[in-house]
């Protein structure tokens, strides 16, 4: 009897710990979302872009970064020379794994006409070699040319990252085939996981190449990682909602409490952890996952990474031959680690007390049940992660990408709405790729016309403002101001207090209490009806946009410029009135321009950004126009005073001035 209620008392203590999980690191739904906010990311790249590492799997932890594998469409990798059946384009590279460790890989090029590429070979006894560190190197220069957030890139291992370490970008090479070295992973004896349909599309994905050499080889630079994200993302997404949560817990102990001990940060990844799941998974019966038995799950988890730890061991999972773990430990780091485990195992539970995230859990009581707005809250924050990319080239082919499989694969309502929602994101961009030709009748320029506002209106479902936007300065471009004036009108009326800017929500994930109380008055809305009406996206313009006002050209030089939807309104606002020769309406446009810089104020003065700096930028040009010359040189002044990164036009206009 005693033993009965030790039992039941564990029962619910894991039960209560399993809802405290589901509040701080995700529901199953909320889980849900975020890999569908991300699968349909990537769809829309059409398989160039791979969401990999936390984020892509469906956790969204403190510290975690962005993780991204751009697939390059030059390079394709082959087994055997046999297996090629083109040899112009893509390249072809043939895999050499006879003179490298268990999982890595050298690339021959098949091709010798070697003048495409060759800085990033080098001379080799079997030929031309892809070189992994050129590669890189080349990858570098690139990013810090096209992709401004990694202006400052610096290499981290295959990746390249930004100076903050919030995004790691890594190049790769695809194989199409599951390779020699893996086969054995296919039928090797297990229980139940993975299951036979999920093996299966695991060895149809192939796998992907990483520029990393093995770490102490002669060859290194030479030398790849073969890669099973794609396979790993397969199994994480057949985890119960039980075994994930246990996966972030272990990610929570390794970052929030091991590596706060001296001289362990690194020595650890989650990618060790990753795979000691993987092989505790496959030698367990399923049925222990349960929500009511989280606790003694997690616990054993520790006790077998103990173990792996104590004798050095931890063999890589698809292919054994390649143990994680050798060499991995000193004798004083390896004793220092056995301690710092064996005492959390010993004291349970309680191994979370100095954690961040989880740290509250011994103060509270969780017999939980969410609350409609907390729960909106957290749909709302993943959601919105679908805009956090303001722009990409190509946005037509996307579209129609997001469309077929939107048409083909869509089988949940949640799917449905995600897709909907990047739909209508991505129309908006539909029509800046439209170039019109100059004859005033010519009949294909109608055409386009019509279609390019068909896809304007499609974006006008993506959210309360940036659509409306996007549709008055194309009416603009178009000198039909009147029509244009009229959709500005209408979205200056949206601007209320209960809107939610994405960009401050992403970072601050809180409501003000008239954004509360709104979202309760809307509790019996869909979410997508809730994402449309009270969200307010980024907005700016894609270089050689076709409905950006032509006055603003010279600030859209990058990939993307991004302007406060506000000012930005009543800029354009000014910019048709001054067209219809209604000064006095320009003058008042004006003077609401510059009081809209105060809501991109703190205390007063204007943040050093590019959205903030071009509000000044709008009212110089509005000067200019007047004839004001000296008051648009003081103005441009004070831009090009807050642009420390010369980042807008501010120092060229002030410079045509003087």
């Amino acid at each position: 009897m005693l033993r009965m209620a030790k039992a039941s008392e564990g029962k619910s203590e894991s039960l209560d710990f399993y809802k405290y999980l589901c509040q701080k690191i995700g529901s199953e739904k909320v889980v849900k979302i975020r890999r569908l906010v991300s699968t349909v990311r990537d769809i829309g790249q059409n398989g160039k872009v791979i969401t990999s590492g936390s984020k892509g799997e469906g956790l969204d932890l403190n510290g975690s970064d962005v993780d991204m594998m751009y697939v390059d469409p030059y390079g394709k990798v082959y087994q055997t020379e046999t297996e090629v059946q083109s040899q112009i384009y893509p390249l072809p590279l043939i895999m050499n794994t006879e003179e490298t460790q268990p999982c890595f890989t050298q690339l021959l090029i098949l091709n010798h006409d070697i003048k495409t590429t060759p800085n990033v070979l080098q001379k080799h006894h079997r030929g031309f070699m892809l070189s992994s560190e050129l590669y890189k190197l080349s990858c570098k220069n690139v990013a810090q040319v096209s992709i401004p957030a990694l202006f400052s890139g610096k290499i981290h291992g295959p990746c390249i990252s930004n100076k903050e370490d919030t995004l790691d970008i890594a190049w790769c090479f695809k194989c199409d085939k599951w390779i020699f070295q893996a086969e054995p992973w296919v039928c090797r004896p297990r229980t139940t996981w993975p299951p036979p349909e999920i093996i299966s599309k695991i060895v149809s994905s192939g796998v992907l190449i990483v520029p990393i050499g093995c770490k102490g080889s002669t060859n290194e630079h030479l030398e790849w990682r073969i890669s099973f994200s794609v396979a790993e993302k397969f199994l994480i997404f057949s985890f119960s909602h039980t075994q994930l949560l246990c996966y972030a817990m272990f990610k929570v102990l390794l970052k929030e409490v091991v590596e706060k001990y001296q001289n362990l940060k690194g020595l650890f990844c989650s990618y060790f952890l990753k795979t000691l799941m993987f092989w505790i998974l496959e030698e367990t019966d399923p049925y222990l996952w349960r929500p009511d038995n989280i606790i003694p799950c997690f616990m054993a988890c520790l006790q077998r990474l103990l173990y792996c730890v104590r004798y050095s061991i931890l063999s890589h999972y698809f292919i054994p031959e390649n143990n994680l773990f050798l060499l991995r430990f000193n004798t004083n780091n390896k004793e220092k680690i056995i301690n710092i485990l064996e005492n959390l195992y010993g004291i349970g539970i309680d191994c979370f007390a100095s954690s961040e995230t989880l740290q509250e859990y011994q103060r509270l009581s969780y017999k939980i049940s969410e609350s409609f707005i907390s729960r909106n809250s957290s749909f709302l924050q993943q959601v919105m992660l679908i805009f956090r990319n303001a722009y990409t080239n190509g946005r037509a082919a996307r579209v129609l990408r997001l469309m077929y499989n939107f048409l083909n694969s869509s089988r949940t309502v949640l799917s449905r709405f995600v897709f909907v929602l990047e739909i209508s994101e991505a129309s908006m961009y539909f029509s800046e790729e439209t170039q019109y030709l100059n004859s005033a009748g010519n009949k294909h320029h109608y055409f386009r016309y019509k279609h390019d506002l068909s896809y304007l209106v499609i974006g006008l479902h993506s959210d309360a403002v940036s659509g409306l936007l996007k549709l008055a300065s194309f009416f603009y471009v178009h000198k039909k101001y009147i029509a244009s004036l009229t959709v500005i009108t209408h979205t200056l009326q949206k601007f209320t207090n209960e809107k939610i800017d994405i960009r401050f929500f992403r970072y601050t994930k809180k409501l003000s209490h008239i954004q509360k109380y709104v979202l309760s008055l809307m509790k019996k809305e869909k979410l997508y009806t809730i994402i449309k009406s009270l969200t307010i996206h980024p907005f700016g313009f894609g270089k050689e946009s076709s409905i950006i006002p032509r006055e603003l050209q010279p600030d859209v030089t990058r990939i993307y410029s991004s302007f406060h939807p506000l000012s930005f309104a009543y800029f354009l606002n000014f910019l048709c009135y001054y067209h219809l020769h209604d000064l006095t309406s320009c003058r008042q446009s004006l003077q609401r321009l510059r009081q809209s810089q105060w809501i991109l104020s703190e205390g007063g003065t204007i943040v050093c950004q590019p959205e903030s700096v071009n509000t000044v930028i709008f009212c110089g040009i509005a000067h200019q126009l007047l004839g004001e010359t000296y008051n648009a040189r003081l103005t441009f002044r004070e831009a090009d005073g807050l642009d420390k990164y010369n980042l807008t036009s501010a120092a060229s206009r002030l410079s045509s001035l003087i």
